[in-house]
C-alpha cells in the first residue's frame, strides 16, 4: 500500500504544523486552559478560516471533503501540539455523524455552520458502565403525537460543555431501533456535571430527564447500522493525535538525554538509557503503522474488517501510549510529573488516550469477537 501523501494532503499538513507552531505554543496553551471555557475562541475561527473545520463536510456543502488520510494527518499535527479544542468531538465526529445521517435539510441547516465555527455540535452516546460497548446504551426516546421524549445518562463526554447542539443516541420503540437526536445544550430537563479531564480537556456527564423534543430533532432513520460506523471514523482520528503526542514525546526525550549531563557526559551516552529509547522509538513506529492501517480500513464495508482493524490499533497504540508514557517520564527524572515540564502534560494525554473510546482490555475483547 502507498501512504505516501498527494500534494494537497502533504500541504494541509504542513498549514497546520505552522499554524500550531506559530500560534499554539506551550505558553497559549496554559492560557486557554485557565480560561473559563476551557477553549479560544480566535484559535476556533482561525482553523474554520484554514478549512480544518471543514475537512469532514462534503464539496456539495461546501466543505473540503479530505476523508480520512486528511483527518488522520490534522489530527495528527493537533495532537502533538496537545490542542484543547473541540476538534475530534466537533469537525470530526458530530461533523461526520450529521453528513452520514441527516437529511438533506439537516445537512444544509448545520454542516455550513459546523465549517464556518459558528456551531459546535458532539456526539452523546457512551453510557455508564459500558466500556464504550457500541451496542450498550439504554436511553430512550418515546413519541408522542408530534414530539420526543429523551430520558437517560450520558457518560464522560468530552467538550459537551462547550457544545451548542448534543447529538444524542438513544433506542427507540422496542429497543431493536436506534435514533440520533439533536438536543440543544440549554434544553429543558438537561443537566450537565461539568469536569475537567485527566489531560485538561473540558467534559460532562449528562442527564436527560423527559427532555421534550419536536418531531423533526430526531438525525435521519434508523441509525443502528451506522452508528458504529461513524464512531469507528472518530476513532480513526484519536489514534492520530496519540500518534502526534507519541512523536513529539519521543523527540523530547532524546532531547534531553543529548543535554542532561550526568557524571560528566550527556546521559544519552548510556548504553542502557540508549537500549531504552531504542524501545520507546520501536513502540512508536508500530503505533505509526496501526494509525495508518486504522485510516485505511475505517470506512470499510465490512463491519468485521473495520472492526477487528480499529480495535487492533486501539490495542497497540494503547499500549505504546503507556510504554512511551513511562519511560519518558523515568528518562525526565524527577522533573517528569511536575506541572511546569511538558513531559508531564503528554503523559497524562497519553494517559486519557488509552481510556478513551474504550481501554485496552475492551477492544482486546472486540478484537477478539471479530477473530
Amino acid at each position: 500500500m502507498d501512504f505516501s501523501w498527494t500534494d494537497e494532503q502533504q500541504m494541509l499538513l504542513e498549514s497546520t504544523r505552522r499554524f500550531v507552531a506559530d500560534h499554539y505554543d506551550w505558553a497559549r496553551r496554559r492560557q486557554i486552559i485557565a480560561s473559563a471555557e476551557g477553549r479560544s475562541a480566535p484559535v476556533w475561527q482561525q482553523f474554520a478560516e484554514l478549512g480544518l473545520l471543514g475537512l469532514n463536510v462534503p464539496e456539495a456543502e461546501g466543505g473540503l471533503d479530505g476523508g480520512p488520510i486528511g483527518t488522520m494527518l490534522v489530527s495528527q499535527a493537533l495532537g502533538a501540539a496537545l490542542v484543547v479544542e473541540p476538534y475530534l468531538s466537533s469537525a470530526v465526529l458530530a461533523t461526520r455523524a450529521i453528513a452520514k445521517l441527516a437529511s438533506q435539510q439537516q445537512r444544509s441547516a448545520w454542516l455550513p455552520r459546523l465549517a464556518s465555527g459558528e456551531l459546535v455540535a458532539i456526539v452523546a452516546h457512551d453510557e455508564p458502565g459500558t466500556r464504550h460497548n457500541y451496542s450498550a446504551i439504554d436511553t430512550r426516546a418515546t413519541l408522542s403525537g408530534d414530539s420526543w421524549t429523551l430520558s437517560g445518562q450520558k457518560a464522560v463526554v468530552y467538550h459537551a460543555p462547550l457544545a451548542d447542539l448534543l447529538l444524542v443516541s438513544a433506542r427507540v420503540g422496542d429497543g431493536r431501533e436506534w435514533g440520533l437526536f439533536a438536543v440543544p445544550r440549554d434544553s429543558p430537563g438537561i443537566r450537565l456535571q461539568s469536569f475537567t479531564t485527566v489531560d485538561a480537556q473540558r467534559a460532562a456527564d449528562i442527564e436527560l430527564d423527559n427532555v421534550s423534543l419536536p418531531a423533526g430533532a430526531r438525525v435521519g432513520g434508523d441509525v443502528a447500522a451506522d452508528l458504529p460506523a461513524v464512531l469507528d471514523y472518530g476513532l480513526t482520528a484519536l489514534c492520530a493525535e496519540a500518534l502526534g503526542a507519541l512523536d513529539t514525546l519521543l523527540a523530547m526525550t532524546i532531547e534531553y538525554a543529548r543535554t542532561r549531563v550526568q557524571f560528566g557526559v550527556p546521559i544519552g551516552r548510556f548504553q542502557a538509557l540508549q537500549h531504552r529509547m531504542a524501545d520507546m522509538l520501536t513502540q512508536v513506529e508500530q503505533a505509526r503503522s496501526m494509525a495508518y492501517l486504522a485510516a485505511s480500513r475505517c470506512e470499510s464495508p465490512s463491519e468485521a474488517e473495520r472492526s477487528a482493524a480499529l480495535s487492533g490499533a486501539k490495542v497497540v497504540i494503547g499500549r505504546a501510549a503507556r510504554f512511551v508514557g513511562q519511560q519518558a517520564v523515568q528518562l525526565h527524572g524527577g522533573m517528569g510529573v511536575t506541572d511546569e515540564l511538558a513531559v508531564s502534560h503528554y503523559f497524562k494525554r497519553l494517559l486519557a488516550f488509552e481510556l478513551r473510546f474504550g481501554s485496552t482490555e475492551a477492544h482486546l475483547e472486540r478484537y477478539g469477537a471479530y477473530l
